[in-house]
């Protein structure tokens, strides 16, 4: 048995893996090569995805989870505490209309009035998954859309809770205690705490999230063992969403407070790194089970049905979110994404129909053709998301690349500045910029230090730059300038190598130890290299000279020379030796020390440097 499971997940992942990239190639998103790969694995085409379809797939819907956590992250509670009139404004109203204009629907067409009310709401449900994901793709979470999108999809997570309780009602059904709304998300809690159970778990992880969390993180990380601040992160979204169940919430919801917690912590960038990557295989092995998971025998047997039902839900809710769009004035561009964007069926209406059949709202049969109407949805979603790209949106929207008509708002500031390192020669760096108010991101790898300097004001996270993907959380693909300032010769090279590769709009400045570190720099493409002993050593022999009853001025005009002829002299050897390996013997060394010593005494006297002097002379006066 565990064979076969095992089996199942390496073809579920061998399908993400060959679909997604093809897709992407097609320019269309890797979502519908997750889908196309399941339906082709399924039981109507290659017959592999096997009878651990619906187990994988609800363990998979863990990746919604991580996903959630991730959006906590990037959120911070001020924020998040401005978006509380969205939360409800919009989510109950889509909620509400959407409800009642699909019960009406499908009364009219004959169906029992508590199977249309159940149906309807299981529908009315929009899919985290999908949604979010698209958004995260196309770099949309800070327009209005993406917003409206969010307090959506947040308020049908919320009513997932109240939804769980009332389709007994509409039964009419007195479920035996292991079979009720409650224990089939969540373990049942005292009678006289259900009520509260939102207020107590929300107020938990407040608690936890200030007094528990960044403590409890702190303590891994100085081990300095990247498995455990990986283990440490899984544990704290596992922990989180079982206590949620616990308390009776959602996990997904719970996940979204506890990164709401830490959104200002400084392990903010260094847990979406460790996060991010489980979250995208959950999610891709997800969208595959869905894919594999349509029926395509119960659509063969009632296509007008199955298809009219797509078709009219899609519509609806199309029309439902549209309207509230224009109701709160989004742009015709933005509105356009928000409604296409949620018009699906998500994925809790597999819990939710399975759970409806189980009560006896619902038929074995006519379950089947739900489940499939909403794995269409999903599937038609991405579709519909590219037609709005490619067609819609251009003929609305001419100037697709200007973020204002986007619906970013002005008032964001993109993070423009990252310092690497922050120990004696980065933080002089740091505090000369913030003594002048510009505004950095700082990176360091000690947690002590990285609490010191949050006490501080300083807007410093922990984490390990020589890894890309703490480097692109903390926001290397819209900054504009990095500054590489670490100990350690050897991973300053090894971050601006990376940094060349992956971010090339960045303006790298990077500490050197010394002139060997300075060759290998400029012979990688990077111009803006600071050898830390050159300005101090000058500065110590221009007060040398001054003591030696040199004035003061002079002293310095040539001091300020001689760094000018040394920063030329390493740049041009470093030219004659590029092709030259970079190991240096004691012997090659000081035959490039008598090389520089000779290029000082032609250089004091060439009129080249006459312009470098003569700017020199006015920034003294």
């Amino acid at each position: 048995m565990e064979g076969k499971f095992a089996m199942t997940i390496l073809i579920f992942l061998g399908a993400a893996i060959v679909m997604a990239p093809l897709v992407k190639r097609l320019g269309l998103s890797s979502v519908i090569g997750y889908i196309l790969g399941g339906i082709i694995i399924g039981p109507f085409i290659l017959k592999l995805s096997g009878k651990e379809t619906d187990n994988i797939m609800h363990t998979t819907e863990f990746g919604v989870v991580l996903l959630l956590f991730l959006v906590g992250l990037e959120l911070e509670p001020k924020k998040f505490w401005a978006m509380r009139k969205k939360i409800l404004g919009l989510g109950l109203s889509q909620m509400l209309i959407t409800i009642g204009l699909l019960f009406g629907i499908f009364y009219l067409a004959g169906w029992q009035p508590d199977v249309a009310m159940a149906v309807a709401i299981c529908f009315a449900m929009s899919s985290t998954a999908i949604v979010l994901q698209t958004l995260r793709e196309k770099n949309l979470f800070q327009t209005t859309s993406g917003e409206a999108s969010f307090s959506t999809l947040l308020f049908q997570d919320i009513a997932v809770i109240p939804i769980l309780a009332i389709l007994p009602v509409l039964a009419h059904y007195n479920p035996p205690e292991e079979e009720t709304a409650v224990t089939l998300l969540l373990q049942e809690l005292p009678e006289w705490l259900q009520p509260f159970s939102i207020l107590f778990g929300v107020g938990l992880l407040i608690v936890l999230g200030r007094y528990v969390f960044v403590p409890f993180l702190r303590f891994v990380s100085k081990s300095n063992l990247a498995e455990l601040l990986t283990a440490a992160s899984l544990f704290l979204v596992i922990g989180v969403s079982e206590l949620m169940i616990a308390v009776g919430l959602s996990a997904a919801l719970g996940a979204f407070i506890a990164g709401l917690m830490l959104a200002n912590s400084e392990f903010r960038h260094e847990l979406e790194a460790q996060v991010d990557p489980f979250k995208g295989l959950f999610l891709a092995v997800f969208f595959v089970s869905v894919g594999a998971s349509i029926n395509f025998f119960v659509i063969e047997k009632d296509p007008m049905f199955i298809f009219t039902t797509v078709i009219t839900v899609l519509l609806v809710k199309f029309a439902v979110l549209f309207g509230i769009g224009k109701y709160h004035k989004f742009s015709i561009d933005q509105n356009f994404i928000y409604a296409f964007a949620l018009s699906q069926v998500g994925e809790f209406a597999f819990v939710l129909l399975n759970y409806s059949s189980k009560l006896y709202l619902v038929s074995p049969e006519l379950n089947d053709q739900l489940m499939a109407v909403t794995a269409i949805t999903m599937c038609i979603t991405p579709i519909l998301l590219i037609v709005n790209d490619r067609f819609i949106n251009p003929r609305f929207n001419p100037d697709s690349g200007d973020h204002t008509e986007l619906g970013i708002p002005e008032n964001l500031e993109p993070r423009k500045i990252i310092i690497v390192g922050f120990g004696h020669f980065g933080s002089t760096v740091g505090r000369l910029l913030r003594a002048n108010k510009v505004k950095a991101t700082v990176l360091d790898h000690d947690s002590d230090r990285v609490k010191l300097l949050r006490s501080h004001g300083f807007k410093v996270y922990y984490g390990d730059a020589t890894r890309l993907p703490i480097l692109r959380t903390a926001g290397a693909e819209e900054a504009e300038i990095l500054v590489l300032c670490l100990d350690d010769p050897e991973a300053n090279k090894s971050v601006a190598e990376m940094a060349k590769k992956h971010f090339p709009q960045l303006r790298i400045f990077v500490r050197a130890k010394n002139r060997l570190d300075a060759y290998s720099f400029l012979n990688n493409g990077i111009d803006n290299i600071y050898r830390e002993t050159l300005g101090t050593a000058v500065d110590m022999a221009v007060d040398v000279l001054h003591a030696s009853g040199m004035r003061k001025y002079t002293a310095r005009r040539l001091g300020k020379r001689f760094e000018m002829i040394d920063k030329a002299s390493v740049r041009q050897l470093a030219k004659e030796q590029m092709n030259d390996e970079m190991t240096f013997t004691t012997h090659e060394a000081l035959q490039r020390e008598a090389e520089l010593l000779s290029l000082d005494s032609v250089s004091i006297e060439n009129s080249e440097w006459a312009d470098h002097e003569s700017q020199f002379n006015e920034s003294e006066q």
